[in-house]
């Protein structure tokens, strides 16, 4: 049953204005006054009882008017909630076949190991020398690992950046120049501990001077190889992923012509050629 409440304005009429919380009935009779209707379930409402919601039936309509009994599909599904789909596809036929991918990086890494061999050519040529400086030798393996290791993780970065999206051309140049930054503060770096390295194994000057200029000159070139190569294999075509392998081929052979290259320059010295000589005619009177 319904409360009706009717009030009269001759003068002005009323014009009803809605509810803040729920919506009223404002009907007109034939002498013009208006009569506001408000309903069980409002009262029921603001004094904190809410009504039972009404369930339409499967042949009833919102409206309440009768349906043919059938079901919409569109507006059926739209209320449902859609499955979500996993972004990992259990089908490996995404990947390529395992003969096309050995085919692939073994062929790639066969072609290195050949490159490889270029550092074996420079050894050979510059073997009078390394003789003559043994220490040299003894700081070979250090050097050419520690060039592998900058230039690798330089290449990792700009790999994982061109795959994530970060690397762009609007970021390529602010990125290549924090590398340069990056190629003398690790040089400056590595130097350093290679240098007190040097020192504490009680090596000859001339040679931890070699093995120090060596050390930072094989750092600074392996960082901007290792943030260049990526990204020229992607110019070409080549997939970026191979240039963490070959950066540490290239490191090696750098890393050997760098080292015979410096430490020649700075032991033809007078100064270490007179070290050299004092300790070669101790050891001819023992």
């Amino acid at each position: 049953t319904n409360i009706e409440l009717s009030f009269k304005n001759e003068k002005t009429p009323f014009r009803p204005k809605e509810a803040a919380h729920t919506p009223s009935r404002i009907s007109k009779d034939g002498g013009g006054n208006y009569s506001k209707a408000l309903s069980i379930e409002q009262t029921d409402e603001e004094e904190g009882n809410f009504p039972d919601l009404h369930i339409p039936s499967s042949g009833e309509d919102d409206d309440g008017s009768e349906s043919d009994g059938l079901i919409d599909d569109d507006s059926h599904n739209k209320h449902q909630p859609r499955p979500r789909h996993s972004t990992v596809c259990s089908n490996t036929s995404n990947f390529p076949s395992f003969r096309d991918d050995i085919k692939e990086r073994g062929g790639w890494l066969i072609g290195l190991l050949f490159l490889q061999s270029c550092s074996s050519f420079i050894i050979q040529y510059n073997e009078g020398f390394l003789q003559s400086h043994m220490v040299i030798v003894q700081f070979l393996t250090m050097l050419v690992g520690a060039g592998g290791n900058a230039g690798n993780q330089a290449s990792v970065r700009v790999i994982r950046g061109l795959a994530v999206g970060t690397l762009n051309e609007r970021t390529l140049k602010p990125f290549l120049m924090q590398e340069v930054k990056m190629a003398f503060g690790l040089s400056a770096l590595l130097g350093s501990t290679g240098f007190i390295r040097a020192a504490l194994f009680r090596t000859p000057v001339g040679e931890t001077i070699a093995v120090t200029a060596s050390l930072c000159a094989i750092v600074a070139i392996s960082v901007a190889l290792g943030s260049t190569l990526p990204l020229a294999m992607k110019k070409v075509g080549i997939d970026p992923a191979h240039s963490s392998t070959t950066i540490q081929v290239l490191m090696d052979i750098t890393g050997v012509l760098i080292t015979v290259c410096v430490s020649s320059v700075v032991l033809s010295f007078k100064v270490f050629m007179h070290d050299e000589d004092s300790v070669g005619g101790e050891d001819e009177v023992r």
